[in-house]
């Protein structure tokens, strides 16, 4: 039988290697770019929200990864009405009020997010409506609510990154990041 000992390794040695390997895979986690995750969140979370704005309009569609465009004069889909009147039923705002500024942030805010412009307060914005929708919509909807909290905090915490209008006009003003 060979032990650590008779291998020229103290048995201290072999204890450590596990935790170096650790050590050393959370070193390369840790060298992730920011840049790199705001980008896989802007992207991903722009389109939860972009997709959703779609399904309440017709006349304009604009889906790039699934190659759907329609450019004409968007308007709200009979449904959408129905459903703020019904399923939805936001206490405060009325239906005809709360369905077509829901479909315009849902278009806005993606867009902005997805350009990196204004990128920490339109994350702030879809956060609102994220609350919105889990206290009074879908209240057991929490574990998909929670993951787009946690990318939209994540971007009004960390700011959208380099590849970003946000941080190319910090840069031109002087600002840096």
């Amino acid at each position: 039988m060979i032990t650590t000992e008779h291998a020229g390794a103290s048995p201290h040695t072999s204890s450590l290697a596990p935790a170096l390997l650790v050590r050393r895979a959370v070193a390369a986690f840790e060298r992730i770019p920011h840049s790199l995750i705001a980008l896989l969140g802007r992207f991903s979370i722009a389109a939860v929200f972009w997709k959703s704005g779609q399904t309440k309009i017709e006349g304009f569609a604009l889906d790039v990864v699934s190659g759907q465009f329609g450019l004409g004069m968007p308007r709200l889909t009979d449904s959408t009405l129905f459903l703020f009147e019904n399923e939805y039923a936001l206490p405060v705002i009325p239906p005809e009020l709360a369905a077509p500024l829901a479909a315009f942030a849902e278009h806005l805010f993606p867009a902005l997010i997805l350009l990196g412009l204004a990128t920490r307060f339109s994350a702030l914005a879809l956060l609102g409506m994220t609350a919105v929708i889990q206290v009074f919509v879908y209240p057991d909807a929490y574990p998909t609510h929670g993951v787009w909290a946690a990318v939209l905090l994540w971007l009004v915490a960390r700011g959208p990154g380099a590849v970003s209008l946000d941080h190319w006009i910090a840069r031109r003003a002087g600002g840096g990041r």
